[in-house]
């Protein structure tokens, strides 16, 4: 399996393009893989036979994990690696590895991610049962542990069952789960999707690994308004596509992220490192899950190029079109919940990143300004923070910028090009 994406970890295996037997050349495509960022077709970096499929469709395997072998078509092939322009796979070509030797080799070989979280949660690595190869320890089963410890504390004390209890999967204690849930008569029971699945894993793994803290902003964005309304006709007849408020909330962000790089950052264990360009991950919802494609650069761009932005990759995950580079290098993510008529929401931070953004719908409020009370166009942009990056101070200085910029939106110091 190979690695996906900045962060990705592992992959679901939604579909065999290939069967034992085939022959297949170097760069044909075997498998589509679904991960919690794209959904993607695995190109064999190989000409050679499928000799064998190690891995059922649905099933999630971790980055390195064995998918399937190969019969190289030529001996001289490279055996050892092999890089391609969409990823960098490491091939290792073994020849009658005794399992048990393999199995005692790969125990205490730990990634310092693996180090860094069970240094976090006080968990002797000792005590925990590998489901990687060789029995090595990924993060799942760190994760899966202190899930386990947290609904069963007491049993912990008890180290048969703590080895016994570790070696349930995620999967496993989900589907244990659902088997506790009646099933009534008229129930419709629906089988989680490879995206579900992925979702599911990515936004608990948020949950679990960052601490969220929330605030919420109120905006007048009558000036806003009312601007947008004397351009989206002639714009719309000579861009060809709509333009509509999201890109100006986008332009007052990242203009704002400018100020404020910790909020364009990333937590990284014993350091915080704030991103130098600025690409804005843009959460899209399809008919059962929700993407979050990246406009690069979002910074250097301007409103039209933003707008057109918008428009592409709103189209491209309707359509299924979506690539591993359009879900690369997001630093910030902005959700426009108010798309659906939301007012307030608490979203969940975009792992690895450390803040999302969500604005919400406009809607007409009667407000008190100069004394007066008047109708105006109002706005809630919600914002969550990773606390261990962010504290309050700096978050609502970013907040009340990005109010201000909005509220002092104008002809003449707002251009569309």
């Amino acid at each position: 399996m190979p690695q996906l994406g900045e962060s990705v970890t592992e992959g679901t295996i939604s579909k065999w393009l290939v069967n034992i037997g085939d022959k297949i050349k170097k760069y044909d495509p075997i498998a589509e893989v679904m991960t919690d960022k794209v959904n993607t077709e695995i190109p064999s970096s190989f000409s050679g036979k499928i000799k064998n499929i190690a891995a059922s469709e649905g099933d999630t395997l971790s980055v390195g994990a064995l998918m399937c072998t190969l019969e190289l078509d030529s001996p001289t092939d490279s055996i050892i690696s092999t890089q391609s322009k969409s990823m960098k796979t490491n091939i290792v070509i073994e020849h009658q590895i005794n399992h048990d030797h393999t199995q005692g080799s790969m125990r205490k070989r730990y990634s310092p991610a693996v180090l860094k979280l069970s240094q976090e949660h006080d968990i002797d690595l000792s005590r925990v049962n590998g489901s990687g190869k060789g029995g090595r320890i990924t993060r799942k089963d760190i994760l899966n542990f202190i899930e386990k410890r947290q609904e069963q504390p007491a049993s912990f004390k008890n180290d048969s069952l703590l080895e016994q209890s570790n070696t349930q999967t995620l999967s496993e204690k989900t589907q244990i789960k659902n088997e506790d849930q009646a099933v009534n008569p008229g129930d419709h029971v629906i089988p989680i999707s490879g995206v579900r699945k992925a979702i599911a894993h990515n936004m608990l793994r948020s949950k679990h690994e960052i601490p969220h803290a929330w605030t919420m902003i109120e905006v007048d964005v009558t000036n806003l308004v009312n601007y947008r309304n004397t351009l989206k006709n002639e714009f719309k007849k000579k861009e060809g596509y709509n333009l509509t408020y999201l890109p100006f909330f986008i332009k007052a962000v990242v203009e704002s992220l400018k100020e404020f790089p910790r909020m364009n950052a990333t937590w990284a264990g014993d350091n915080i490192i704030e991103k130098k360009d600025i690409n804005i991950s843009l959460a899209v919802a399809a008919e059962d899950a929700l993407y979050v494609p990246v406009i690069q650069h979002a910074d250097e761009k301007s409103i039209k190029g933003i707008a057109r932005e918008v428009v592409g990759l709103a189209n491209k995950v309707r359509e299924n079109k979506l690539t591993n580079q359009d879900m690369q290098g997001g630093t910030f993510t902005i959700n426009n919940t108010g798309s659906f008529g939301s007012i307030q929401s608490q979203p969940i931070i975009n792992y690895p990143q450390a803040a999302i953004l969500s604005v919400e719908s406009i809607v007409k409020r009667p407000v008190v300004k100069d004394n007066m009370i008047g109708i105006r166009d109002m706005v809630n942009l919600c914002l969550s923070i990773d606390h261990r990056v962010l504290d309050g101070l700096v978050a609502g200085r970013f907040l009340a910028r990005v109010k201000e910029r909005l509220e002092n939106i104008k002809a003449e110091n707002t251009p569309i090009y």
